[in-house]
């Protein structure tokens, strides 16, 4: 079992920044492949990027590539998803996600095992 608690989430002009944080339970969170998720008003929930159990590797949307990075720290049980240059079209919660033993090009939901509970961003034009 584990559990996702996402934090860093809020308000922030278009082109400014933003630092997700989300913090892992347990004491495996290495055999763990780490994504984010977002879910803007009336549209379905859509991959944002992953890291791999190793954090060697990255993946990310084609929407987001060059703007957001994801990192892991495995001292700390926790991902991040740092987000430069936003744009209002980033407006949606962002959740974390977790896939035991999963691989960072897992783009579907429904391959990760657990969710974070969300985190709002907002961005204003």
């Amino acid at each position: 079992q584990v559990q996702l608690v996402e934090s860093g989430g809020g308000l922030v002009q278009a082109g400014g920044s933003l630092r997700l944080s989300c913090a892992a339970s347990g004491r495996t969170f290495s055999a763990y492949a780490m994504a984010w998720f977002r879910q803007a008003p009336g549209k379905e929930r859509e991959f944002v990027g992953a890291i791999s159990r190793s954090g060697d590797n990255t993946y990310y949307t084609d929407s987001v590539k060059g703007r957001f990075t994801i990192s892991r720290d495995d001292a700390r049980n926790t991902v991040y998803l740092q987000m430069n240059s936003l744009k209002p079209e980033d407006t949606a919660v962002y959740y974390c996600a977790a896939a035991l033993r999963g691989w960072y090009k897992s783009v579907q939901a429904y391959e990760y095992n657990y969710w974070g509970q969300g985190t709002q961003v907002t961005v204003s034009s």
